[in-house]
């Protein structure tokens, strides 16, 4: 399953509250949520050991269903980690100790991402309807 039709790291960087709105199931396999935010599973494995926030429900085969709620939560532990560069012990902190400040900070970021595609695709169209202005850069 892909979102919106880009490649799995991709949509990490671009609009991931938009491809979180997409969600459109109850329970995504491992792997699913793997391509969804371009994240390995093994990572997904081992946050879930890390992060006491991360606990996907199991069926008796103990396959892992995660929730839109779940991918959610693992985003915002891929932007302390990857994104804002914080180990895992000081992630998991952050998390206990600040979820709001956590939560605000990640939906603002992920807001000014959606917000910069924006523009990106404006000035692309620009620069297909006006192919001999140069773009201000």
């Amino acid at each position: 399953m892909r979102c919106c039709n880009q490649p799995a790291k991709v949509i990490n960087s671009i609009n991931l509250c938009k491809t979180m709105r997409e969600l459109d199931k109850k329970f995504y396999k491992i792997g699913d949520v793997s391509e969804i935010l371009g994240i390995p599973e093994s990572t997904l494995r081992y946050w879930e050991t890390q992060f006491t926030i991360i606990r996907p429900k199991r069926n008796k085969k103990n396959i892992r269903y995660y929730t839109p709620n779940d991918i959610e939560i693992i985003s915002k532990v891929y932007y302390l980690v990857k994104e804002k560069g914080l180990k895992l012990d000081a992630a998991q902190a952050q998390i206990r100790h600040n979820r709001e400040g956590v939560d605000k900070r990640f939906d603002a970021i992920e807001q000014l991402k959606d917000i910069k595609q924006q523009l990106q695709s404006f000035q692309n169209a620009l620069d297909t309807l006006f192919p001999d202005i140069p773009a201000a850069k």
